[in-house]
């Protein structure tokens, strides 16, 4: 399986690497001067696959960060291609049905080079503020059980703490928390960027403690895949440090309004001796509303059978850039959103922060803001 995912990214490699050479030609075409046509074609393919060389022998930290730059990069410039193909057709197409009255020769080479110019800028520009920008989604779920009073529970999923992506989005996230008055907040994996190595370096302790300090019912968090990869005792050590409850196949209950509230996490499933669900819901009361931290939502068609309230997931993020949405969306029952299914709740978000490189496209960075209601007369709902 390892290598039919290395010749898949390989072949992948190349045919972006000749779409974008064919772009690249077309758009240097008015300063076309000796062999700088094959010395174009030339530079794309050996920066594609020297990337690649270095990523795959690891040469340097993080090289994985380069070729998926080099990748959205060519990506870009492929997705240019198709909407100045498509803009232009589409004019040509009104130009010819009104005959003389437009010239469709007006529109040149130039001024095509000029759009396609704007459109690769304008996908850089829009990408950057996707990820960095993130936007509160808001969704009201009613379960079938005693709560006396609205719970407000935030979700933050996939931060990703690292170089890229620190202190200012800590303080961001505490900011849009307490303007939306949430009661607790909930970090289903991901937290880190693989190693504590930014956050230790740029001391986000303090502004992690600063934000689970300001929230009534703290911070709860479970590790991902992310979390898991050779350092999970120095990232538990450093979110305990800072204030976070971690629940790593655990359960804990909180009480709002005199009613116990069920929290149960789980390990990602990159901890292959991880405790199943049913043994875990085995140590709390199902009668009492119960929520689950599952790093990613490949369980959530097992769990729509069993007596939990609401799921909250991440992983996916939503594909992060078009047109991976769209196999997200394909290879999960629900790979983004919000949707009930069978007994419970479930929510997969598209993340907080990034994985790799700081863009998204067809996603969004993103807070849920889930208000809890319970289903039984005489409930006291704001």
């Amino acid at each position: 399986m390892r290598y039919v995912f290395f010749i898949t990214i390989f072949a992948l490699l190349q045919l972006f690497s000749l779409g974008t050479a064919l772009s690249l030609q077309w758009w240097l075409q008015p300063w076309e001067i000796g062999n700088l046509p094959t010395i174009v074609w030339i530079v794309i393919f050996v920066i594609t696959n020297g990337l690649l060389l270095l990523s795959v022998k690891r040469v340097f930290a993080n090289s994985y960060r380069w070729i998926s730059g080099w990748m959205l990069v060519m990506h870009f410039v492929l997705l240019t291609a198709l909407l100045t193909s498509i803009l232009y057709g589409g004019y040509w197409l009104i130009a010819s049905f009104m005959g003389d009255g437009i010239n469709v020769s007006a529109v040149i080479d130039e001024d095509l080079r000029a759009l396609a110019l704007a459109i690769f800028l304008g996908l850089f520009a829009y990408a950057l503020y996707s990820a960095y920008v993130p936007v509160v989604r808001k969704v009201t779920i009613t379960i079938d059980k005693v709560l006396p009073k609205t719970l407000r529970i935030a979700v933050a999923s996939d931060l990703h703490l690292g170089k890229l992506f620190g202190s200012g989005a800590i303080d961001r996230l505490q900011h849009l928390l307490m303007q939306n008055n949430a009661d607790i907040l909930l970090m289903p994996g991901d937290i880190m960027d693989d190693n504590t190595d930014a956050f230790v370096d740029h001391k986000m302790a303090v502004n992690l403690k600063m934000l689970c300090d300001s929230l009534p019912y703290g911070v709860y968090a479970t590790l991902g895949n992310h979390d898991l990869y050779g350092h999970e005792q120095p990232i538990s050590e450093a979110l305990k440090n800072a204030g976070v409850k971690l629940l790593n196949d655990d359960v804990v209950s909180i009480e709002h309004e005199g009613t116990p509230i069920w929290l149960v996490g789980r390990f990602d499933n990159h901890k292959h001796q991880r405790v199943a669900t049913t043994a875990l819901l085995a140590h709390v009361d199902t009668e009492q509303p119960i929520v689950l931290l599952d790093h990613r939502p490949s369980d959530i068609q097992a769990h729509s059978q069993l007596p939990i309230d609401l799921q909250v997931s991440g992983h996916t993020h939503n594909g992060q850039i078009f047109p991976a949405n769209f196999i997200v969306s394909a290879i999960n029952r629900l790979g983004y959103g919000y949707e009930a299914i069978g007994k419970g709740h479930f929510v997969v978000s598209s993340g907080y922060g990034f994985w790799g490189i700081p863009f998204r496209l067809g996603s969004r960075s993103e807070i849920w803001l889930i208000s809890l209601v319970g289903n039984k007369d005489n409930q006291k709902i704001d």
